[in-house]
Parts: C-alpha cells; sequence; structure tokens
C-alpha cells in the first residue's frame, strides 16, 4: 500500500529556513520566520533587490482538469527539484490552498507523493494567516458599507445597489444570499447581502496582482461598491476603506518562503480563484523569486484555457512579465477521459481512447504555441500507464511540433523529473521565446471576449442578452482598456462541463458582466459560475482529525 501524501510529509527532513534562504542568497536577518521552517520575506530587502537581472520564467499548466487528476501543482515541485537536481538555480512559485476546497472535495495544493511542499499540514491549514488577513480586511470594507449606510454619510449608497459582498474561507452554500440588518432600527437598513469564498474577493486579485503596499493601497481605493440612486459608482476610498485595509494587509503582503521534501526554496502566496480570476499566485512572490533564482518555476489555475491564457493576457501583460517556456501536464488517464471512458474503466489499456483524447491536448498546445513561448509536454506518469498509450501521446506532441516526456517525480521526486528538467531549461535558455499577448489593450472589450471564446476555446461565437450587450457599451466608456478575465466552468472548453475532449460548434453564453475596477479587469461570466462553493455529500472534512498523537489526519 503506497504512503499517503500527508504520510510522506510527516517523515520529510526539513531543514531550517534560514538554510533554505541561503541557497537564494537571502540573509538571515531579513526572513521574517513563523517557526522553523516557515518565514516572509522583509519588503525593504526586495526593494533591494530591483536592479539585479530576472531569471528565466517558466509556466506549468495543464489539460482540461478531469476527475482522473493530471498534477499540475505536483509537476511544479517535481520540476523545480529536478532543476535543482541537474545544476540549475531554481524556486518555484505557487498559491496558497483555500480551506473551503481542503474540507471540501478537492483537498489541499501542496503537490502530492514525492513531490510536495512542506510543512504540508501548515501550508493547507491556516499558513501564515494571509488569507485571514484578506478576509478580515475585505470584510472590514462590508462593516464600513453598512455603518456609511446606517449615518447617511455621503456621498449617499442605495442600499438596493451594493455590489460588495462578505467573505469567508469556508465552503458554505447557506451564506450564497442572505438578509442582513434586521431585528429593527439600531441594526441599520435591511438589505439583501450575500457571502464569497475568500479566494474569490477582488481583494485577493488585488493581493496578487499589486506591485508593493502603495499600490495596493491605490488599487482598494478604485474598487466599486455600489451605486448612487442616479446609478452613479460609489468607490472603496469614498466610504474610506483603503487606509484601514492596507494596515490589515501590510504583512500579508510580504511573501512566504517554505521548502520542497528536496529542501528547495518554494514561494507560496496569495491564491484567486482560477475560473472566476486570474488564478495564479502573486506578482510580488514571482518577481521576488527570479530575482534570486535563475529558473523560477509556476503554475497556473486550472487547464490552460483558463490559466494558461489569463496567466498571459491579465498577470504578463500588468507585471511586465515575458516567460520563457512553458510545460502543459497530462495524463493518460485524463487522455482516456477526454476520449469518452468512465473513470472507473481507466485501468485496462485503451490506445484509441487516449488518442481520441489527445484533441484536448493538441488544442492547449496550439493555445500556448500562440502566444509565441516554446512548448514541453509533460507526462505525469501513473503505474497503470502502458507504452502504446504512451507513445500515442507523444506521437500528438511530435505533430505539433514539440515533445512529450515521461516524468515519474509523484514516486521519484526530483530525480524523476531529470529528463523534463534538463529539456526545460535547454528551452529557457534558447531564446526561442517571442512572447506576446494575444490581443491589444485598445481592442473592444466585446471583441477581446469573442476574441478569447474563438481564438482559445473554439467556439463559433459568443452569445448575449440586450441587458449585457448594454452593459459591455457602459463598461467600454471607461474600462475598455482592461483585460477580460472568462468565468466559466473549468472542466471543458465549452459552458457545458460534460463536453470532453475540443468539441466543436458550440457558442459561449455571456451571462453577466462584473468590473474589477482595483483589479484593472473586466470578469466576463459564462455559464453557471459559482463564487461560494457548497460542501459535497461526503466532505474531506468527514475524514480529518487528529490521531492520538495530535498530529493531523485525512489531508491529501
Amino acid at each position: 500500500m503506497p504512503k499517503s501524501d500527508i504520510e510522506i510529509a510527516r517523515e520529510a527532513t526539513m531543514i531550517p529556513i534560514a538554510e533554505v534562504g541561503e541557497k537564494l542568497d537571502i540573509p538571515a536577518e531579513e526572513l521574517l520566520q513563523f517557526g522553523p521552517s516557515k518565514a516572509k520575506l522583509s519588503m525593504e530587502y526586495i526593494k533591494s533587490l530591483s536592479d539585479k537581472p530576472d531569471g528565466k520564467l517558466i509556466l506549468v499548466t495543464a489539460v482540461t482538469p478531469t476527475p482522473a487528476g493530471e498534477g499540475k501543482t505536483t509537476t511544479t515541485v517535481g520540476l523545480g527539484d529536478g532543476l535543482n537536481k541537474i545544476g540549475k538555480r531554481a524556486a518555484i512559485c505557487v498559491r496558497e490552498p483555500s480551506l473551503g476546497p481542503c474540507f471540501g472535495m478537492k483537498g489541499g495544493a501542496a503537490g502530492g507523493g514525492y513531490a510536495q511542499v512542506v510543512p504540508m499540514e501548515d501550508i493547507n491549514l491556516h499558513f501564515t494567516g494571509d488569507f485571514h488577513a484578506i478576509g478580515i480586511a475585505h470584510n472590514l470594507l462590508s462593516a464600513l458599507i453598512d455603518n456609511h449606510i446606517y449615518w447617511g454619510h455621503e456621498p449617499a449608497i442605495d442600499s438596493r445597489r451594493v455590489t460588495w459582498k462578505r467573505v469567508v474561507d469556508m465552503n458554505d452554500r447557506a451564506l450564497r444570499q442572505i438578509t442582513n440588518s434586521l431585528g429593527g432600527v439600531p441594526n441599520g437598513f435591511p438589505r439583501e447581502d450575500g457571502f464569497d469564498i475568500v479566494v474569490a474577493s477582488e481583494i485577493m486579485a488585488i493581493f496578487c496582482l499589486a506591485n508593493d503596499l502603495k499600490d495596493l493601497t491605490t488599487r482598494i481605493g478604485n474598487m466599486v461598491i455600489g451605486f448612487n440612486r442616479n446609478r452613479e459608482p460609489i468607490y472603496a476610498r469614498d466610504v474610506k476603506g483603503p487606509g484601514p485595509m492596507s494596515v490589515l494587509l501590510k504583512d500579508a503582503l510580504a511573501p512566504n518562503l517554505v521548502q520542497t521534501l528536496e529542501n528547495n526554496p518554494a514561494f507560496i502566496h496569495g491564491g484567486p480563484f482560477a475560473n472566476i480570476a486570474h488564478g495564479c499566485n502573486s506578482v510580488i512572490a514571482t518577481k521576488t523569486a527570479l530575482k534570486l533564482a535563475d529558473y523560477v518555476v509556476t503554475e497556473a489555475g486550472f487547464g490552460a484555457d483558463l490559466g494558461a491564457e489569463k496567466f498571459f493576457n491579465i498577470k504578463c501583460r500588468k507585471a511586465g512579465l515575458k516567460p520563457a517556456a512553458v510545460v502543459i501536464v497530462a495524463t493518460v488517464r485524463a487522455l482516456k477521459m477526454h476520449g469518452g471512458v468512465d473513470k472507473k474503466e481507466l485501468g485496462p489499456e485503451n490506445v484509441e481512447a487516449v488518442k481520441a483524447g489527445c484533441s484536448n491536448l493538441a488544442r492547449h498546445i496550439k493555445n500556448v504555441q500562440s502566444f509565441g513561448v516554446p512548448v514541453v509536454v509533460a507526462i505525469n506518469q501513473f503505474i497503470t500507464d502502458t507504452d502504446a498509450e504512451l507513445q500515442a501521446v507523444k506521437a500528438t506532441a511530435e505533430g505539433f511540433g514539440t515533445t512529450a516526456i515521461i516524468a515519474s517525480h509523484w514516486s521519484n521526486g526530483g530525480a524523476g523529473a531529470e529528463e523534463l528538467a534538463t529539456h526545460v531549461a535547454k528551452m529557457a535558455d534558447s531564446g526561442e521565446a517571442n512572447f506576446k499577448v494575444l490581443y491589444p489593450d485598445d481592442m473592444p472589450l466585446i471583441e477581446k471576449t469573442r476574441f478569447i471564446a474563438q481564438n482559445i476555446y473554439g467556439a463559433d461565437d459568443i452569445t448575449m442578452d440586450g441587458a449585457v450587450q448594454k452593459r459591455f457599451e457602459e463598461l467600454q466608456k471607461d474600462y475598455g482598456h482592461f483585460p477580460v478575465c472568462m468565468a466559466k466552468t473549468q472542466y471543458s472548453f465549452s459552458t457545458d462541463p460534460e463536453a470532453k475532449g475540443a468539441p466543436e460548434g458550440f457558442t459561449i453564453p455571456i451571462r453577466e458582466l462584473r468590473l474589477s475596477a482595483g483589479a484593472e479587469f473586466i470578469v466576463a461570466v459564462a455559464g453557471a459560475i459559482m463564487t461560494m462553493p457548497g460542501l459535497p455529500r461526503v466532505p474531506s472534512a468527514n475524514s480529518i482529525y487528529l490521531n492520538e498523537d495530535g498530529q493531523v489526519e485525512g489531508l491529501f
């Protein structure tokens, strides 16, 4: 019986975090330690790095997610260890896990097998408190809004048109829609309200796109939180939110340093949802890592259609980042599901299903190549994979002018990713990358949305009702230069989560537009998207407990 992720993580031999910092020449006094194995970097130290040259940025993305699993974070960690194994100075940058999925259905986000970041329990449970700081800053603004309404301050807010919800870092469907301020005059003016999960907060998106505390504060002030009776926008700065909120966020803004199972440096910082926000770790962490390491391996949420597209068109555009190489993670099991095989039937060899499912991989390869960055496919190996199935994946990659490399980092750690690491380093050093965003800032918002739908998803067109059409026109006036952040299911190129592979002949219905004026993008909601998930019938929380030795059991 193979060991569970938490058992492997618990047996890890961690070195003091100061020694991890030494690998990147970080002075011990610039690490703000949270015990022996976690630390934040001093913001003053980060400022001092500004004149240093940048290392090479490598993005890890994946095929469209399936219940069979792809292992994107596992591959990110394994590749980072593999690069260090072949003598490169490398670091990884990943997102912080949300408590909601940890106790829900998805589990944690610290990698798996022998390609993990540690301390695994701490990272998945509270970590350094960043998400709590973001949640309380968000809810402070909520309290300021209702207090502003209660006292009748100017500018007057129409309580029927408050768009700012509250947040909690847990899956709780009962809070999606609520009524607040009940109980009579002392408690204010009753109005409809609701909760999102913390990772869906615009504060989270801003936190991960801000360059520094000043930028963060300005962006917070620019957030639209509602409207007056003339339907004119009310901003967070109108209720005096930016100052106290920045006070709550100032320590959290410093990136976190931990280590992999092989004691290599890992920055874990921020974590916006990938299907309703841009799904990447913080700009501050990424830029800091690039100043300290020769190679930085990062990831973007879900498949390349959501994650890589937003990484390129939003994060790289806003932060001035230029990736040098991209890794697309695939598994034979996932490709079989895209080829029509039920999850219960994934064990037996089925080369034809793999070939059919490779249509999904092919579209992702083509999409990523359109950004001008060299691509390699990492086959995250399972013991049940057969030579014929693996060859089918390799043939698809070769048909698009790239390579598919088998990696066994889940079972063998960095040693299992040495071939992949050697190839990636060669790609990154080749100078082949000629990165470009897919659309210009001045393209109209509606055309940006159509461009993504047609050129990334393979849709025939977008559709919308008159109200959405009018909203496009309204937002175009002041925010037409913003990029578009598509919000849709992660399980398909289309808005039908059951449409596997590379569906064709479909349209993308734009149901709603949401202005994220602080994060500086427009969210185009396509299909049914939840910003407050619910727990499944049997949540992971049912299996999480402390054993007799006081150790956490059940995390994965």
